[in-house]
């Protein structure tokens, strides 16, 4: 998996440097043996306290799909467009390379919620779904997401901000040179 990310091409998205690779993009394509390893990988760090997985429709559902695959356990995603449903929560977003809303359905209340994610950025994506799970009356179980890009502190945000823990697999550091692996 590391291998993956230090073939990675590196761009500006806004103010903040981000990967082009394999396991985010798709570039090039997704290699079944790579998502199968990180799914692996992921789940190693995890409690599995929870009854449910979310997460987001952009690049954690892959990751995610096999983790709910895997683990047994049903998947909601938060979408980028809404459905209108009564029992859907409209959070908005800040991300590194999106500001808008996030629309997640499938979160009853008294759920315990595995948040799983590809990447943990400025944390503005899982403050996004963290809100909407306490919103729908559900709580935190964990937070697992495969890589962290250490020098944007989204983990360090995410314990500020909720209280909540985010455990990580890999730590990488991008620059415009490219990625540097910086250990689990």
């Amino acid at each position: 998996m590391a291998e993956a990310y230090q073939k990675a091409s590196v761009m500006r998205t806004g103010e903040y440097l981000t990967t082009i690779n394999e396991m985010t993009d798709q570039i090039p394509a997704l290699r079944p043996q790579l998502l199968w390893h990180a799914a692996h990988e992921l789940i190693k760090v995890g409690e599995w306290s929870g009854n449910k997985i979310l997460t987001e429709e952009d690049k954690g559902v892959a990751l995610s799909t096999a983790v709910s695959l895997i683990r047994g356990l049903p998947l909601a995603i938060a979408r980028w467009y809404p459905y209108h449903l009564p029992t859907e929560v409209n959070v908005p977003i800040a991300c590194e390379y999106y500001k808008g809303n996030l629309y997640v359905n499938g979160i009853e209340p008294g759920d315990r919620v595995i948040i799983v994610d590809d990447t943990i950025s400025t944390g503005g994506t899982l403050l996004s779904l963290i809100n909407a799970v306490r919103q729908r009356g559900a709580e935190i179980a964990e937070i697992l997401v495969l890589v962290e890009k250490a020098e944007n502190q989204g983990v360090e945000f995410i314990k500020r901000k909720t209280g909540v823990d985010v455990k990580t697999v890999l730590k990488i550091k991008v620059e415009e040179s490219g990625v540097t692996v910086l250990g689990n």
